[in-house]
């Protein structure tokens, strides 16, 4: 990055800034009103390089970083590849304790409880594999977790005999108690390990995770929760969630590089748990043995600064305001339409920025997905399962309503066709 370039983004950099902090909200309804502030959100929207010529509804797969992110990890790849070794490995290397300090800060916990992974799937696979389980004992969780968690688990139910359940609960949800009873009712003596989405990949469903885990631990079960889409979508600290392990995906809701991620780990349950990678016994007690993958770039963990500072200079109260309102506008739109079942909870405390919704021929919700893709040049997520079809919906901070509005209007025009 030459002079002028550096002044000009530190210029843009303050200038947004100063527009974040002045019209900050400071209480929940103001967070509600500025979710409809458009001239605000229009200043958002500029702090990403999108591609204009299609509506991306599926930020929930993987988002794009605002331009201070892609700008540092660029700064932190161009100065890598001077050395590497001095300026990688000895330089910028090091700078992941930053990373791991502001996460926990965001988090509300330890840094010492915080390991820098590259997605959610490692995070939770290091503590799925990590946690100590013999032939006959039970992990409970649902049939809507998140495939790749299902199946590694099932992975050790082949290779060591462990007996994974799977609950099932109706889409749209009944109600947070239906949700927790569900967990409580199917708990057995033999359940040592519960997995559970603190929101839910497909419809979206926020989980009754500190009930879940108060019951848990009641009964001596440890508890693994998927924050893939959670942190940074919605406010929340982790140790007020009283889990054992959190794993996130920092390139969905958070802006961060594609390739971040993190997993807490609360410090009593450190020792116990072994790592995916090698590390040596003096290793056992420190959180970052389970980052031991061998040599990685330092720019992707680096950059998880920027992106931090961006989320916090928005304000996470008024981002979920705003993606409940993005969401609201366009289910209850198509809820009108007797051809659309809305699949998510419009209830708040049970759902934020995922939206979901279905036809009643599976077939022909796939079709629509197809088609609002090749015609419209809207891209959302189809998401099957056993027991229902429906098309995920995330929109984003950068998310306009005309772009919403185009969305609902191109449904309703395929539908009535």
């Amino acid at each position: 990055m030459n002079r002028r370039d550096f002044f000009d983004l530190t210029a843009r950099t303050a200038a947004f800034a100063a527009v974040v902090q002045a019209t900050l909200p400071r209480t929940a309804s103001a967070a509600t009103e500025a979710a409809k502030d458009e001239d605000f959100w229009i200043a958002v929207r500029n702090e990403f390089t999108t591609d204009h010529t299609v509506v991306n509804l599926n930020n929930g797969h993987v988002s794009p970083a605002p331009r201070t992110v892609q700008e540092a990890m660029k700064r932190y790849l161009d100065y890598s590849n001077m050395g590497p070794y001095h300026t990688m490995i000895q330089q910028l290397e090091p700078k992941v304790e930053t990373a791991r300090r502001m996460i926990a800060e965001a988090a509300g916990c330890d840094p010492e409880e915080i390991a820098i992974t590259r997605n959610s799937s490692e995070s939770l696979e290091i503590a799925q594999f990590g946690i100590e389980l013999k032939a006959g004992d039970e992990v409970l969780t649902t049939n809507q977790d998140y495939p790749r968690m299902i199946t590694t688990f099932e992975t050790r139910a082949r290779r060591e005999g462990i007996k994974l359940t799977q609950i099932s609960f109706p889409v749209p949800v009944i109600s947070m108690d239906d949700l927790y009873q569900r967990f409580e009712k199917a708990v057995t003596p033999a359940t040592k390990v519960i997995l559970v989405c603190h929101i839910t990949n497909r419809s979206g469903q926020i989980f009754p995770v500190r009930r879940i885990c108060d019951m848990a631990h009641a009964r001596g079960i440890k508890v693994i929760v998927d924050g893939a889409h959670a942190f940074q979508q919605f406010p929340f600290k982790i140790p007020d969630l009283n889990c054992d392990y959190y794993g996130v995906s920092l390139h969905k809701w958070t802006f961060a590089p594609v390739g971040t991620g993190f997993l807490y780990v609360n410090k009593s349950r450190i020792k116990e748990t072994w790592p995916m990678m090698a590390a040596d016994a003096q290793s056992d007690t420190n959180i970052r043995k389970f980052e031991e993958i061998g040599t990685h770039p330092a720019a992707n963990h680096d950059a998880i600064c920027e992106a931090l500072v961006f989320n916090q200079n928005i304000g996470l109260e008024r981002k979920a305001a705003r993606l409940r309102y993005l969401k609201d506008r366009w289910a209850t739109r198509l809820a009108t339409n007797t051809k659309v079942r809305i699949l998510h909870s419009s209830d708040p405390e049970m759902s934020c920025g995922i939206g979901m919704f279905g036809l009643a021929d599976p077939a022909a919700t796939n079709k629509l997905a197809a088609t609002l893709r090749s015609k419209y040049s809207i891209y959302c997520a189809t998401a099957g399962h056993p027991e229902y079809t429906g098309i995920r919906v995330t929109p984003s901070v950068y998310t306009t309503i005309q772009e919403i509005d185009y969305f609902a209007a191109s449904v309703e025009k395929e539908l009535a066709g």
